[in-house]
């Protein structure tokens, strides 16, 4: 089928330069349409038809065609490797008023014109450069060594773009029939937020044509009308809320147009005849009436994704600005109006507001006076007000997916599904991604849960999006988001009664892309399944009950206990489904690309994804970083944060081979609650089951991870309740760089009470390394219920909170402050013999004995922390000798009396010391330890 430029959404253009060649004229029209200017020579060479050549070309058979150096050309790409060049958005003085941008530089007008086809006609952007569907055959056999030309470029996230974009005032109409004033998008709102030079061109393409275009009759009439900047880019509202809905109706007014002289029926939008207009009515049928051409589709997407754009920000929704996570609600604000607002100010944004106070704090411990409990009231309000926001996203995406390109349209594909405006792509990656990158950063599975009606709409945007061959690779493109944004002052004072209009330097960065955000909710999602497993539960609703049922379970009410645990099973189905459905559209995401883009393509999104191994099997998948010795600190603290993101939380075996005579169906654990967990084998606990789902769905990417500290967490792979974890001590306390052990056991009645937890390095039952952890193994904590103060919230506390308390309140900088009668004791002689006490304690158990006899399963995790941090953790233990007071250790620094000394004299600490030292120089020049067992 011959592919007209109409049908592409785009207008036969005459090239700036007016060059007089036929052929270079014929040339850019088929570059236009979407074919590379070698492409273009070699079918007009041929075909000495436009049309024939054309037709030609989108079939497929020029496309091993390249240029002189061997490569596909790639005009409008160059310039975004390295991405230095600052790109001019349109202006709508540079534009629509070109007397009075003489004094402008002669170097912006050249990028301008580059950056929007408005130079020599070589300087066009390609087609191509939308969306990589183009590829070079990876057997050409021409030099060609990549068969995907956007490899480092689209696909790179170390992308950095700064682009001018422009403001203006919008411009207010009265549309009678409805009897209200209207706002009108301007140019500078239609093109806002995208900083792809060749997208640029295709959005300024279709705005002018639809808003200053002639729209002729296509049946070789004299009628044509001008197109106006209301017929499609009115922003109706209702109660200042954007109205989706009124604007397609006024939209179905507007398309249909009926010539004057022979009365047919033509697209006001492309000028084309509707291929099925009613004959009795003169009207075109409903169903294929704004799906008529690429044209429609492109302005549809633009101000439908502009307008969920503006309620997204007016609900309230938590933004992120990727790379300051501390900026005050005032400078968030002014970001956010330079992407969302609409409204013009002349308010300058971008001044440097200044920091909030953070005096440092009087340190103080943790022994709190009576009983503190949290305040909840409101919960439900808020949760009501919650439901009621996101139902009003969900309505307003699903009317917008309705005009999404889908070649699976219930009913058959229409016109503009197959045919693609280049802009599509545009408002998806700029508009859509902003609110899907916001949400799929959402870090709980449980509030995605409850907000189900908003992500299970979500999930089918991206279902629908990886399906269309045209929009499939913006799943891998990495989205980009504004990191600055600075007010550019006036270049002249606006004369009287024009609009004023306003220039802002925005910097781009490139982010996570959808897929790769998606994947770390699936990570999620697949550990609250295997938290599931257990109860085997169909997903599969209940049937309905009849109205007699229903009477009859009115009837009973009241006369026997309600055990909740339908209700609680109720609730497990639904995260069930809930998960399997996320799990799914990942997996349905990645079969549609294998379909539409290819195996290496997909091959290569996922050698970026996150990734959590799943099982013990899965240890030493990867290779063993490494600390060379030529590294800086910073290079030493980059690979030790690539290690510990990727082994923070794993699966694998914690229990002991089974004796003689048990069966192995029954076996014990290698942990503290061993008996514990024995009893509640094949335990069926909905509400708990519940619980530990949504606990390993938060954990599984959320546990804290950093040079100065981390956390480290293993789960049985057939129990997942039962838990160790492993936390290095914080810097800037005695407790730093040492390996400490707890056992963790989520009891039958978890999370409606606190998790067992038990400090298991303690030298055997001798050292007391806090106030709060006892040589036994109890760990005093208000969380836990063993500590006054705030405490167990029965269904909202979590185990993180338990793990984050003890790493940040327990292993603090002044220990001996956490005993409430020395808490205002900062800096006394008492408290620096304490910490230097703890020093001494640290480095004899927390650092060499479980270096030589590391516990299960944590050996390697401690091997290579002391590697990868041997010459770090060798200048601390320096700095700790000259901080030693020279006294003995005591077991039990928390009481006076007794100093219950072990090692004899202070040289004992020096001595341990050398000997640590000794073994983190062996382990940095790859040596192994000798005596190294596992316990």
């Amino acid at each position: 089928m011959a592919t007209s430029p109409t049908q592409f959404g785009l207008s036969y253009r005459t090239s700036v330069d007016n060059a007089s060649s036929t052929m270079e004229r014929e040339i850019g029209q088929l570059v236009e349409m979407g074919a590379t200017r070698a492409q273009a020579r070699a079918a007009l060479r041929q075909h000495k038809d436009v049309m024939e050549a054309a037709e030609q070309i989108f079939s497929g058979r020029y496309d091993d065609v390249v240029d002189d150096d061997g490569d596909v050309e790639m005009e409008g790409l160059d310039d975004t490797r390295g991405a230095k060049a600052v790109k001019r958005a349109i202006s709508p003085d540079k534009y629509c008023d070109k007397d009075e941008d003489e004094g402008d530089d002669e170097d912006d007008d050249e990028d301008d014109a580059a950056d929007f086809g408005e130079g020599d006609e070589d300087d066009v952007e390609e087609f191509e450069g939308y969306d990589s569907d183009f590829e070079v055959p990876a057997d050409s056999g021409k030099g060609v060594t990549s068969s995907d030309p956007y490899a480092g470029i689209f696909f790179s996230k170390d992308r950095r773009e700064e682009v001018i974009e422009v403001e203006e005032e919008p411009e207010v109409v009265f549309i009678q029939e409805l009897n209200e004033r209207v706002k009108l998008m301007t140019q500078g709102q239609w093109m806002k937020g995208c900083p792809e030079g060749s997208e640029q061109s295709y959005l300024f393409q279709l705005y002018q044509e639809l808003t200053e275009g002639q729209s002729q009759c296509p049946n070789g009439c004299s009628f044509s009308l001008r197109r106006q900047k209301m017929d499609f880019f009115a922003l109706f509202a209702s109660t200042s809320i954007p109205d989706f809905p009124t604007y397609i109706d006024q939209l179905k007014k507007t398309v249909p147009k009926k010539c004057s002289k022979c009365t047919k029926l033509y697209c006001y939008a492309c000028g084309e005849p509707f291929s099925n207009p009613d004959s009795t009515t003169g009207t075109a049928e409903d169903r294929s009436l704004l799906f008529h051409c690429a044209n429609l589709q492109g302005v549809i997407l633009g101000i439908g994704l502009a307008m969920l754009e503006e309620v997204f920000a007016e609900e309230g929704e938590h933004i992120t600005i990727p790379g300051d996570k501390h900026k005050t609600g005032k400078r968030r604000k002014a970001e956010m109006h330079a992407l969302l607002a609409s409204d013009f100010d002349d308010d300058d944004d971008d001044d440097h507001y200044p920091p909030v106070n953070q005096a440092k704090k009087l340190k103080l411990g943790v022994g709190y006076a009576g009983d503190v409990r949290e305040d909840t009231s409101g919960q439900a309000e808020a949760q009501a007000i919650q439901k009621a926001k996101d139902e009003k996203l969900s309505k307003l995406l699903q009317s917008i997916r309705v005009y999404l390109p889908s070649v699976h349209r219930e009913g058959g594909g229409m016109p503009s599904d197959y045919l693609v405006h280049p802009t599509a792509l545009a408002h998806l990656r700029r508009r859509f991604n902003f609110v899907s990158s916001q949400l799929l950063r959402n870090d709980s599975l449980a509030d995605m849960s409850d907000r189900s009606i908003l992500y299970f709409e979500l999930l089918e945007w991206l279902e629908t999006i990886s399906c269309h061959e045209a929009l499939a690779s913006m799943m891998a493109m990495p989205i980009m988001v504004v990191t600055s944004v600075k007010t550019l002052p006036a270049k002249r004072t606006p004369s009287r009664g024009s609009a004023h209009i306003r220039e802002r330097t925005i910097i781009y960065e490139g982010s996570s892309g959808p897929r790769e955000l998606l994947e770390a909710i699936v990570i999620q999602a697949q550990a609250a399944l295997k938290g599931l497993e257990p109860l085997k539960l169909d997903a599969v609703p209940e049937e309905e009950m009849t109205e007699e049922q229903k009477r009859l379970t009115d009837d009973d009410k009241g006369k026997g206990k309600d055990t909740g645990r339908a209700a609680a099973t109720e609730e497990n189905v639904k995260l069930l489904n809930f998960c399997r459905r996320i799990v799914g559209t990942a997996r349905g995401i990645d079969r549609s690309l294998r379909e539409t883009k290819g195996e290496a393509f997909v091959k290569r999104l996922h050698a970026g994804l996150p990734k959590i191994p799943g099982a013990s099997s899965d240890l030493g998948a990867a290779p063993e970083p490494r600390i060379t010795s030529g590294q800086t600190e910073e290079e030493a603290r980059a690979t030790y944060m690539e290690w510990a993101n990727r082994v923070r939380f794993e699966y694998c075996d914690l229990t002991l081979p089974s004796t003689a005579g048990e069966a192995e169906e029954d076996p014990h654990y290698k942990f503290y609650y061993n008996t514990e967990a024995r009893m509640l084998a094949n335990s069926d606990i909905p509400k708990r089951s519940l619980a530990i789902a949504k606990e390993l769905a938060v954990l599984t990417t959320n546990l804290p991870v950093a040079w100065d500290s981390s956390v480290f967490l293993r789960v049985d792979e057939t129990r997942v309740d039962v838990i160790k974890a492993l936390i290095t001590g914080p810097e800037g306390t005695p407790y730093h760089n040492g390996c400490y052990l707890f056992d963790i056991f989520l009891g039958a009645s978890y999370n409606q009470s606190p998790p067992n937890v038990k400090y298991m390095t303690t030298n055997g039952g001798k050292y007391r390394f806090n106030p709060n952890l006892y040589a036994d193994g109890k760990v005093c904590l208000s969380l836990l219920g063993t500590w006054t103060g705030p405490g167990w919230i029965a269904g909202k506390s979590t185990l993180l909170q338990v793990l984050i308390s003890i790493q940040s309140m327990i292993l603090c900088e002044e220990p001996y402050l956490n005993e409430p009668g020395w808490a205002n004791s900062t800096g006394t002689p008492a408290s620096r013999a304490y910490s230097a006490n703890v020093r001494r304690m640290v480095v004899r158990t927390a650092m060499l004995h479980n270096l030589r006899y590391p516990p299960e399963p944590f050996g390697e995790v401690i091997r290579t922390h002391f590697r990868l941090k041997a010459n770090s953790i060798i200048k601390q233990l320096d700095n700790w000798l000259t901080m030693d007071d020279g006294k003995a250790t005591n077991s039990d620094g928390a009481y006076s009396g007794n100093p219950g000394a072990i090692g004899g004299s202070g040289s004992g600490f020096q001595n341990d010391v050398e000997e640590l030292k000794g073994l983190l120089r062996t382990l940095a020049d790859g040596g192994s330890i000798d005596r190294v067992e596992t316990v």
